[in-house]
């Protein structure tokens, strides 16, 4: 160890190696400059310290990134299946259909809603079941603890992530023979199913489907839970396997990055070959909404204040979130029970709501 004074061995004062021992390069700094040598070289140790830990620090916070990039943008490839966006038919396609196949499809469509809830969200629990919830080949709910006051399924958590697997599993494991489409909702979700069933028309369930409003956050598409999302049912079996497999789908979020749990099912159905789709109507506007309708209103009210209707919504919406539980009836008085006397729309093809839909 250096000391505060010199008491070393006159010796050459030839340069020394920058390898060379730190006594030797002690004994030359006191040689040269006196006892201030050992100041000046306790400073150099302590910068070159200081250099060491920033160094460590730095390379363990690029590991990390490195890392957080891999998980975002998974090790697989788009080999097939290669839209981003997908439209409904339009009428004119619909009305090319011969009356017995309009008829087949719009009985071989079945879907089934799993809608995530909490404790909190008991009046909006309340609400979509009496409302469009009604309108799901079946409908279930998933709390993440048990309650008494509607029927569920307790999931006994409250992660979001483990919400999302446990109903996956759950709706795989006992309805993968039942039902060929799948929508995930929140509680504060208004959703129009048989709109979902007019733009799932002619789509094959057996190919590997993942539907609703998508987002692109660096190199990872999902799409966004507040829309809803669809999955068909080849999807949910790839879904099922993957989720066996803890290193490409882990149960628990990452200590160090927590993804937000949209994104994670998005990077654990990269694994299964399903990348995520934006659904549009024939007119190439937007179907599952992240939105409100009050609030998509004004700003079309904001941007296009000569064109409100044209420039807000779809008609053929599937979906619109931050709904409150008074706001759902009203919805569903607008969807399903007002009517502009001597209009018609002539619609083409009919969904029989299953029985207990008695709010049409």
């Amino acid at each position: 160890m250096i000391r505060g004074s010199c008491r070393l061995p006159r010796r050459s004062l030839s340069p020394l190696p920058l390898e060379a021992d730190p006594e030797a390069v002690g004994r030359g700094l006191c040689l040269q400059y006196g006892s201030s040598g050992a100041s000046l070289l306790k400073k150099m140790l302590s910068e070159s310290s200081s250099f060491v830990k920033g160094l460590m620090i730095g390379s363990v916070f690029c590991a990390v990134v490195t890392m957080l990039g891999h998980i975002k943008t998974g090790q697989v490839t788009r080999t097939h299946h290669e839209h981003h966006h997908i439209q409904a038919l339009n009428k004119e396609e619909v009305l090319k259909l011969s009356e017995a196949e309009r008829l087949d499809l719009s009985h071989s469509i079945r879907v089934y809603c799993l809608i995530l809830v909490k404790p909190k969200d008991l009046s909006h629990w309340a609400a979509v079941k009496e409302t469009w919830s009604k309108h799901c080949d079946k409908a279930e709910f998933f709390s993440s603890e048990d309650m008494k006051v509607f029927d569920s399924v307790s999931l006994e958590t409250t992660d979001d992530w483990q919400m999302i697997r446990k109903a996956y599993q759950y709706a795989y494991e006992n309805y993968k023979d039942s039902y060929n489409w799948f929508f995930m909702a929140q509680p504060t979700t208004f959703a129009v199913i048989e709109n979902l069933k007019y733009f799932l028309l002619k789509k094959d369930p057996t190919q590997p489907f993942y539907i609703g409003h998508t987002i692109k956050s660096g190199e990872l598409e999902y799409v966004d839970m507040k829309g809803g999302i669809v999955l068909s049912i080849e999807s949910l079996s790839r879904f099922y396997r993957v989720l066996k497999d803890s290193e490409k789908c882990p149960e628990q979020a990452g200590m160090i990055w927590k993804l937000p749990e949209d994104k994670q099912l998005a990077v654990c159905l990269k694994y299964g070959g399903i990348f995520a789709e934006n659904a549009e109507d024939s007119e190439g506007k937007d179907i599952f909404n992240t939105k409100s309708v009050g609030a998509l209103i004004r700003e079309a009210m904001e941007n296009s204040p000569q064109q409100v209707v044209e420039g807000c919504c779809s008609d053929m919406a599937v979906s619109f979130t931050g709904i409150s539980p008074n706001h759902m009836h009203v919805m569903m008085y607008g969807v399903y029970r007002l009517r502009a006397y001597g209009h018609n729309f002539n619609d083409a093809l009919f969904f029989v709501p299953p029985s207990g839909s008695d709010n049409d």
